[in-house]
Formats: structure tokens, C-alpha cells, sequence
């Protein structure tokens, strides 16, 4: 063991060997050093020394899988789906340049490596060769040039945007040669591959000529073709027989839409269906504590995020800010509204499951006396009058009565105001959004392989997102520091003040983070989710 390590030692790069030292002293464990192996391309010799990969499963083909899900929002275009229906359609025919696993792992998909340059600024790929589009035609590196500047083009429209913004340009996307692709960034990323992959739901490599119309045909590279769509209703797909990789096991996946998580436990529990995409604490209670299902759950980075505007009314006073956020009960949440699957948070998208977040930082306990003196010194010793403003979608309705009633304790008198989402998010933009120009709100965000999007666009002071309306230059400069950063001692640095400076100014309060929770029926093995919402049936058997 020890000589294959010297060898690859002596191969690999500074940045690589910052990564092996940080394993080898033991300041990472072995899920970080997963992590920064798979995103700087160490994967395949390293994970040879340290973790050998897992065989796919095996089995039986034939079967017939039948799966309840979400209506999708909208039409399904890869530049636009936002939802998570749309997500997980495009995840049965499209395919990513890697795929970020349950682990955070980058794993190799229609890229076979990837590198950085010196300061991580420039990117190089190695895609994939053998691999046809569904039409017949053969990916080359032209059709992901064009899929990456069809993204970052602000004339599309692309949700993708939020992700590229200031990382990656129109134009930055180059082919070397028929096999090899290179990212000039806008500025030093050194976790740039999640941002090309199934981390970025919107990055399914399509032909170079695509104009629209994915409806029609789905036409990706995946181990399934389309065999219908009906929209707002169901979607069937067939084995894809000239897939580059391992045969899939089904023979047909039958996608049945349901407008309520009421409808899809009802169905599962009929025995109608074998999967659900994904079901929320809330409503599902009786499926979770039924034995006769599995319960897939992923811990996520996912959470619900409250936002107090930081530019005016009462909230532009931090120690207001902080009063609020100390007077939530962060435990009681987690037991309580999620029955245990969930991990507290302490208001900053710095999940636990992140390698770079540092535990140590103390927690945000409640403390009704605190938030009261806090309140006389901001010159409201009787509270105050606010509303908050929130959309109609899972437990949100509820956190916001559990916020409502636990502000009260410190003299708060907050008014609710529950919207449909459409309502709520309006146009996305400022002054045109009563999410974004609420005085205070609740908005759901999903879960992410690594925090670059949350640290820039919803707190970023130029962020597209940033509903608390915050502008800190100290904290523009930490989180531009933490995503430049290739090194993890760097990266944990950099998450270390930017935790403690949430802290301080308290923009927005994440009081938890929820697990993603999938359900099959006993009998079927081999169903792969994402806490983003893909589902990879390819490998599902009956047993």
C-alpha cells in the first residue's frame, strides 16, 4: 500500500497533495476525502488505494417499474425546469457530465476526468467516448460547448444562470479537440465540476443543434428513451438498448403525476405504485411508520430559509435580527415538525453534511431572556408590529405559525400572509416579487452538493435571490475566498468566518435541514434518488 501512495504522491499535483496530506494527518475523514478527490479528478487512482467503488447491483431484467411523483410546474426544457417533477424527468433520458451521489461525491457520468489549472480559473475535461444521443448521432465535446453556452446565455433565460453567475461566461466554454472540453472561468472555483453536474439540474448535455421542443422526444444519452409524455398527467419510458453503459434491468418505467402528497400516499398504499419520488414529513406520517415500506432517506442540504430585510422597518437593526432568531426552539423543530429527519441549523447555508462546515462554531440555542434584552437595546423593549410573507408549500404554512407564536414570547406581533407560489415568487424579480420585497419570508431551497449558490446569489450583494436585501463587503470577500479555494484548509477557513459573521449579522435565520425522503414498496431494490429530485431506475429489480 505504502509504495502505490509514494507513486501517486509523486504524480500528483501541489493542490493533490494538499487533499492527500489533509487525509493522511487525519483532519478529513474518509467522506471528505471522497469529496475533494472526486472534484479535483483524483478519483480513479485514489479511490483504488482508499475506497474501491461499489459493483452495480445485479439482477433480473424485465421488470416493469411504476413510479408516483409531483406534477411538473411547467414544460419540461432543460434551460427552464426549476421544479422538481421537471428534474426528475429530465433525469430518466438526460445525463450529466458526473453525478453528485448521496455522499456529495463527484462521480464520473459522460466525463471521465476533469482537472484545474494552478488557481483553479481554467477547468479541463475528458468526455466520455462511444456515448450516441437517442437519435443515433455520437456526443462529442461541440455538443457540451453548446449545451454550456446555451446555459450561460442571460437571452435564454436559463435557470442554470443562478449557478454561472460570475463563474462561468458565454464564450468560456472551448473544445480542445472531438474528446476534450476546457472552462475558462470568471473567476477561480475550486468546486467548479459540481457546477456542470447533476448538481446543476439544468445541465444535461444535449446535441449541439438543440432549439427546443425536449417534449417531443427526450432526446438525451440516458439508459432510457421516451415513449410518451403526456403533460400534467404521465410519462412512460422504454429500455434504451445502444446505451453506452451497464444494460438498465427494467424494461419500462410508467411515471403517474399526482397534484397532492395526499393522492401519492394514497396510491402507494394501494398498492398502485412501486416508488415515490419524494413525500415530506408533513402528510406522510402514517406511510413513514409503515413496515411494510422502505424509507430512502438522504441526508440534504435542503432547508427552508427566513429572510428579514436588512435595509429598512425594524429588521435593519442586526440585534433585532438576532432577538428573532433566538427566540426559535431549533430542537423542538427537528422532533417535532419532522419527527427526527431533519439536523438543526444555525443560520447559514453551511449544512453539516458540507465538508467545509465547521462544527465547532457554537449553536444558536434559544434564549427568550437574550432576544428580550437584545430588543430594548435596539429601542423596541415592546416589540414591534411586522408581517411575514411566505408560499403555500409543504410545512411552510406551519413553521410559519411555530415563528409566529415563538416571536410572540419576546413581545413580536407578526401577521401571516400565505401565498400560492405563483404569487409568492411573481416574476423573480426585485420589485416584482412578493418574495423578494416581503419584510420578512420563508422560501424553500433545495438541496446542493457543495453551498456556492446560496453564498453568492442569496447573500451575495449583488445575489439574484437575496431577499434579506443584504450588502456586506466582508462578506462578498469571505465567500468569493471560499469558492476560489481548491485546498480543504482553505475552504474550512474561509466557511469558519463566514459562519461566525451570519452569526453575527443574521440576515436570514436556516433553524434546520431536511432529509430527502424517497419510499418503494418491499419488494423492489436498486432505486437510486437524489436529494435534488433525479431518480435513477436503471439498476431497479423486483426481489
Amino acid at each position: 500500500m505504502s509504495a502505490k501512495v509514494d507513486l501517486l504522491r509523486r504524480r500528483a499535483s501541489a493542490i493533490e497533495n494538499a487533499v492527500i496530506d489533509e487525509y493522511l494527518a487525519g483532519r478529513i475523514d474518509r467522506r471528505a476525502f471522497l469529496r475533494y478527490a472526486g472534484v479535483l479528478g483524483l478519483t480513479a487512482p485514489w479511490l483504488a488505494v482508499v475506497a474501491p467503488r461499489c459493483l452495480r447491483a445485479a439482477g433480473q431484467s424485465g421488470a416493469v417499474v411504476t413510479v408516483g411523483m409531483p406534477v411538473p410546474s411547467g414544460q419540461i426544457d432543460p434551460l427552464t425546469v426549476g421544479d422538481t417533477g421537471g428534474v426528475c424527468m429530465l433525469s430518466q433520458t438526460g445525463e450529466y457530465l458526473a453525478v453528485s451521489d448521496s455522499q456529495l461525491h463527484l462521480q464520473p457520468m459522460l466525463a471521465q476526468s476533469w482537472k484545474p489549472n494552478a488557481d483553479g480559473s481554467v477547468w479541463t475535461f475528458k468526455i466520455r467516448q462511444g456515448v450516441e444521443f437517442h437519435d443515433g448521432r455520437t456526443l462529442t465535446a461541440a455538443d457540451v460547448v453548446a449545451t454550456m453556452d446555451r446555459l450561460a446565455d442571460p437571452a435564454n433565460g436559463s435557470v442554470a444562470l443562478s449557478a454561472f453567475a460570475g463563474a462561468l461566461s458565454k464564450g468560456g466554454t472551448t473544445a480542445l479537440d472531438a474528446w476534450t472540453v476546457q472552462f475558462r472561468l470568471d473567476a477561480p472555483n475550486g468546486s467548479f465540476p459540481y457546477l456542470v453536474s447533476s448538481d446543476n439540474y439544468n445541465a444535461i448535455i444535449l446535441p449541439a443543434d438543440y432549439a427546443g421542443g425536449f417534449e417531443r422526444n427526450f432526446n438525451g444519452t440516458g439508459p432510457f428513451r421516451l415513449e410518451k409524455f403526456t403533460s400534467k398527467a404521465r410519462a412512460s419510458f422504454v429500455r434504451n438498448d445502444d446505451y453506452w453503459g451497464a444494460r438498465a434491468l427494467p424494461d419500462r418505467l410508467l411515471f403517474s403525476f399526482y397534484d397532492s402528497t395526499q393522492a401519492q400516499v394514497l396510491a402507494m398504499q394501494g398498492g398502485q405504485l412501486d416508488v415515490l419520488l419524494h413525500v415530506p414529513v408533513q402528510g406522510s406520517q402514517a406511510l413513514l411508520a409503515d413496515p411494510g415500506f422502505n424509507i430512502l432517506a438522504l441526508k440534504s442540504s435542503a432547508h427552508e430559509q427566513v429572510h428579514m430585510r436588512t435595509d429598512k422597518g425594524p429588521f435593519a437593526d442586526k440585534r433585532v435580527r438576532r432577538a428573532i432568531a433566538l427566540s426559535l426552539n431549533r430542537e423542538n423543530l427537528v422532533k417535532g415538525m419532522f419527527r427526527g429527519r431533519a439536523v438543526r441549523g444555525d443560520d447559514s447555508p453551511f449544512a453539516p453534511i458540507f465538508a467545509a462546515t465547521d462544527p465547532t462554531v457554537p449553536q444558536r440555542d434559544q434564549d427568550l431572556v437574550a432576544a428580550k434584552e437584545l430588543l430594548a437595546a435596539a429601542g423596541v423593549p415592546n416589540g414591534f408590529k411586522a408581517t411575514l410573507t411566505t408560499e403555500r408549500f409543504q410545512e411552510l404554512p406551519d413553521y410559519a405559525v411555530v415563528i409566529q407564536n415563538a416571536v410572540r414570547k419576546i413581545g413580536v406581533d407578526l401577521s401571516l400572509n400565505v401565498e400560492d407560489q405563483s404569487a409568492y415568487y411573481g416574476r423573480v424579480r426585485f420589485g416584482q416579487s412578493d418574495w423578494l420585497d416581503s419584510e420578512m419570508g420563508i422560501e424553500d431551497y433545495a438541496h446542493r452538493g457543495v453551498p456556492n449558490i446560496l453564498l453568492t446569489a442569496t447573500l451575495g450583494s449583488a445575489g439574484t435571490f437575496n431577499a434579506a436585501h443584504f450588502k456586506n463587503a466582508e462578506y462578498d470577500r469571505l465567500a468569493a475566498s471560499y469558492i476560489a479555494a481548491l485546498e480543504p484548509a482553505a475552504q474550512r477557513a474561509a466557511a469558519t468566518r463566514i459562519q461566525r459573521l451570519l452569526l453575527e449579522e443574521t440576515p436570514i435565520i436556516t433553524a434546520y435541514f431536511y432529509d430527502w425522503l424517497s419510499v418503494t414498496a418491499k419488494h423492489i431494490t436498486g432505486v437510486v434518488p437524489t436529494a435534488m429530485g433525479h431518480l435513477f431506475l436503471a439498476q431497479v429489480r423486483r426481489v
